[in-house]
């Protein structure tokens, strides 16, 4: 194909694209009318004006692939029943560039969820695509039997980055496995099985890992032991606000009337994210390290969704805590959608997996620790942990503003780029707005904006999207939320 088709077959798509939003545009302003919407202010904008995509200087390649309904038959003919999808009619995405994603029609959405607090250096990156490449061209995969650079390069760049003596990797290929690695060598290093964990946590699905997790909506009726769950530190929730103390006490108490007096370990996450990103009260992880270490435990710090920049303040959401824990596990954001975790600990306590055979086929893959490393060396060359700062910082901002405005939205909170938007229909009963925030979403995603949602009654935006997120990202965002909340 000549230079000059090419050339005039991107002109097309990118004048369908142009021609795409301005109809949809359109279409929208007609629907929603300023007589329909007087109470709408979108940033000085007249009311009923949908807010306008930011521009991005990029065209996707033309999609040639199944329709969404063909993909949906196939999901529901030969995939798990127990799959869904988000929205109505769910989104077909067949390529993502950065902060974007685009539907088989080359329409341009911003993603706000980032694959769930996964693609923190931008879909596509292109230094992660080229190490991904690179790698496979050169070996797809061997076995830790042999030697390669890839594995030992990453855990040395990924040791620099933790306090204290956290030095020795292990590699895995999910946040789950990693969990119940972590589980396991606290198990063994301590001599004890039982473990604490808290309220509304999520930790993974898996038989060790279920038993961590506490909510019902993820748990199965199968055999789960050995996990105590302490009262929730959550200052919108709780019972204690934000007194992290008060909160701590009930560990002691578990230790005392629960166990043994002496424990394996205690797991949480900094910012539980499924739970609906819930920051754990002030002063309550330092007490609690203190109390599980005076019961001989080890404290395991969950980052597979807080981890790498994400928090902007801190590269690791327990730093915020000022702690220091024995076992550092993470996944997500560390490949930025290849599937690799892994789990960091002392020498000390890496030394009980030399009591047995400890193997893992896939864990290390060069593929995916090449990827890791491309991840890490963006994040930092980039300063994608500062703009999460400065960005998030922002986007809270404008958030708590529209709480002023906004009835419904009954909590803000989280750090950098991982935010929690709390919808209620009574502020004072906190009743949870299950119904409305469907709505809500189903409006964003009409509008160009894909956000996540979770927590236990399923009332909480999960805004945590990647971490080269703009201002006028966050603007962006936040008029379409205000638009659509005017629609309900």
């Amino acid at each position: 194909m000549t230079k000059s088709i090419i050339n005039s077959k991107m002109q097309r798509i990118a004048a369908r694209q142009t021609s795409w939003e301005l109809r949809q545009f359109r279409g929208l302003r007609r629907s929603h009318s300023p007589a329909e919407n007087t109470g709408a202010c979108l940033t000085g904008k007249e009311a009923g004006i949908i807010p306008d995509l930011p521009a991005f200087d990029y065209t996707p390649p033309p999609y040639s692939g199944p329709a969404a309904d063909e993909i949906m038959r196939k999901r529901r003919e030969f995939l798990s029943p127990s799959m869904f999808c988000f929205y109505k009619k769910p989104v077909n995405v067949v390529h993502g560039k950065m902060q974007y994603l685009f539907d088989d029609n080359g329409r341009r959405y911003l993603d706000a969820f980032g694959g769930i607090a996964t693609v923190n250096c931008g879909h596509c990156h292109p230094d992660v695509v080229k190490a991904i490449v690179d790698q496979t061209n050169s070996l797809q995969h061997s076995t830790i039997l042999y030697l390669n650079h890839a594995i030992a390069d990453f855990a040395e760049a990924l040791a620099s980055k933790l306090p204290g003596d956290l030095k020795v990797v292990f590699f895995t290929n999910s946040g789950t496995e990693a969990n119940e690695l972590a589980m396991m060598m606290a198990r063994l290093y301590t001599d004890c099985h039982d473990i604490i964990s808290l309220r509304n946590a999520y930790h993974g699905n898996a038989a060790g890992t279920m038993a961590a997790t506490a909510q019902c909506n993820w748990k199965f009726n199968v055999v789960q032991s050995g996990v105590h769950h302490a009262l929730n530190p959550d200052p919108y929730r709780g019972l204690f606000g934000a007194d992290g103390e008060k909160y701590a006490h009930d560990v002691q108490d578990l230790i005392q009337f629960g166990t043994s007096g002496h424990v394996a370990g205690f797991i949480s996450e900094a910012i539980q994210g499924v739970g609906g990103i819930i920051e754990l009260a002030p002063g309550y992880l330092p007490s609690v390290y203190n109390i599980i270490r005076k019961a001989g435990g080890l404290c395991i710090a969950d980052e597979v969704q807080s981890g790498f920049a994400r928090i902007g303040s801190h590269f690791w959401g327990f730093e915020a805590h000022g702690v220091v824990p024995d076992i550092v596990t993470m996944a997500k954001g560390i490949g930025n959608g290849i599937p690799l975790g892994a789990v960091v600990t002392t020498p000390k306590v890496a030394e009980v997996l030399t009591r047995r055979c400890y193997f893992n086929t896939f864990g290390g893959n060069p593929v995916c620790t090449a990827a890791g490393h491309a991840v890490l060396k963006v994040i930092m060359r980039e300063k994608l942990q500062e703009n999460s700062h400065v960005v998030g910082s922002y986007l809270k901002e404008r958030l708590n503003d529209l709480k002023s405005k906004h009835e419904i939205i009954g909590d803000v909170r989280g750090r950098g780029l991982m935010l929690g938007v709390e919808l209620v229909t009574d502020r004072q009963l906190k009743t949870p707005a299950k119904v409305e925030i469907l709505q809500v979403m189903d409006q964003m995603k009409d509008m160009g904006v894909l956000v996540g949602k979770g927590g236990f009654y399923g009332n909480v935006f999960r805004l945590t999207p990647p971490l080269c997120f703009r201002k006028e990202d966050a603007d962006f965002l936040v008029d379409v939320m205000d638009y659509a909340m005017t629609k309900l």
